[in-house]
Formats: structure tokens, C-alpha cells, sequence
């Protein structure tokens, strides 16, 4: 069916009749495309277990006895954003506990250690998170301009030929400017898909973080509360933090 609606009687020979650059382009384009779903794939299965290990993982560490027992809790899944926040910022606090630094002067510096480890870790965990989904916006920004490039590239050799033939038939030029106009339809097959996985998978992002950060402001209502030498403040609900406080 498909064969019987393009020239030359199907696409692959369409498409072994373009020209070199055409054949690049589209060469590059397909390149594109098996990478960003490869991205696509892998991210999906990975993003959703992230979002499901830290939603679960915060949950679990809010309702903990105490911040070991959290601790304890949170490290059952050490794959969990949550894990990699926790671990280091109370590997700080555990440093903090151990220094020499007299009481009044640990508590002075401790919380905003903390909370800088804690933010730091958020970012890296993101950062992770996030990593390779550029390529994503990449394809989804290029992939249209590529596939026009060969277009226009191909329409020009089409009325390049028209001027060597001497003759303007439809018959003469539709073949070229068929085979150039695939071009662009590879193209925006590789930018739909690239732009929705990377819309999608940012909402993904948003949420984690959300989650990370109550992760964050529940772990510091803890040591404000549980720790002895820990400065005390107004209470604040669990996760009760913004984000600008970290």
C-alpha cells in the first residue's frame, strides 16, 4: 500500500535516489533517532524507579522512631536518591559529633554544614537524574532544522536538474522534491518523540526533587531535635522547608 502512494515505487528506493547530502542528513538523523530512544527506554525505567524510591524512602523516614532508626530504614535500598541525601548528610553530622570544636561553637557551624552537604547532595543526585536528557532537547531543537537542510538541499538539485533538462514537468522535478521532502518528515519523527519523553521525564525531575527536598527539611528537623548540642528553633512541620532554604 505504501509502496503504490511514493515514487519509484517504494521509499527505500526513493531514498537510494537522493543525493549525497541528503543521504547524510537523513543518515544522521536516523543516528539521532535510534540514540534519543535508547535515552528514552532507559530513562523511563529508571526515573520511575528513582520516583518511586524516593517517595516511598521520605514516607519512611518520617516515620521512623529516631534519626538511626531512619537512617536504617532509608538504607534498605541503597539505589535510592533518598540513601545517597541521607548518607552523606549524616556522615557530616557523625563528623560533627566527633570534632573537638566546643559546644557553642559546634552548634554555630553544624546546621549550616549540614544543610550545605544537603543541598549539594540534592544537586548531584539531580544531576544524575537529569543527565543525558540534554540530548533529548537537542534532538527534539535540531532534528527538525537537519531534516529542512536536506530539504532545501534536495529541492535544490531538483531545480538544478529542471535547468539542465530544459524542462519544467511536474513529472521531471516530483521525483527529487519527494525524495527531499523525506527529510523533513524524518526529522520531525525524531523531534515529537524527543520533545514529549523530555517534557515528560522533567515532570519526573520536578518530583523527585520535591521529594528530596521534604527528605532534606525532615532531616534537619530531626537533628534539631534529637541531637543535644543542635541550636533549636521554631518548629516546622516535616519537609516544611523551601526550597530557597537550601
Amino acid at each position: 500500500m505504501l509502496e503504490s502512494l511514493t515514487p519509484h515505487g517504494g521509499i527505500l528506493e526513493m531514498l537510494a535516489n537522493a543525493t549525497l547530502t541528503v543521504k547524510c542528513v537523513m543518515g544522521l538523523l536516523v543516528t539521532m533517532s535510534l540514540a534519543s530512544w535508547s535515552i528514552i527506554f532507559m530513562k523511563l525505567f529508571t526515573l520511575s524507579a528513582a520516583r518511586k524510591d524516593a517517595a516511598r524512602d521520605a514516607k519512611l523516614f518520617q516515620e521512623a522512631e529516631n534519626l538511626k532508626t531512619a537512617m536504617r530504614s532509608v538504607s534498605q535500598n541503597k539505589q535510592s536518591p533518598c540513601y545517597a541525601v541521607g548518607l552523606q548528610a549524616f556522615e557530616e553530622l557523625m563528623r560533627m559529633e566527633e570534632s573537638d570544636l566546643d559546644p557553642a561553637e559546634k552548634s554555630r557551624v553544624a546546621m549550616d554544614n549540614i544543610r550545605r552537604t544537603l543541598r549539594q547532595a540534592v544537586a548531584t543526585e539531580l544531576g544524575m537524574l537529569t543527565k543525558s536528557l540534554s540530548f533529548l532537547a537537542t534532538c527534539a531543537n535540531a532534528s527538525p532544522f537537519i531534516g529542512l537542510f536536506g530539504t532545501v538541499w534536495g529541492i535544490m538539485n531538483s531545480f538544478h536538474s529542471i535547468g539542465l533538462q530544459q524542462s519544467a514537468a511536474l513529472a521531471a522535478v516530483a521525483p527529487g522534491i519527494s525524495e527531499a521532502l523525506v527529510a523533513t518528515a524524518i526529522g520531525l519523527g525524531v523531534a515529537i518523540p524527543a520533545t514529549l519523553a523530555y517534557n515528560f521525564y522533567l515532570g519526573y525531575i520536578r518530583h523527585i526533587e520535591r521529594e528530596l527536598i521534604g527528605f532534606s527539611g525532615a532531616f534537619l528537623n530531626r537533628i534539631q531535635r534529637e541531637v543535644s548540642w543542635a541550636p533549636k528553633q521554631s518548629p516546622r512541620p516535616e519537609g516544611g522547608r523551601t526550597r530557597e532554604e537550601y
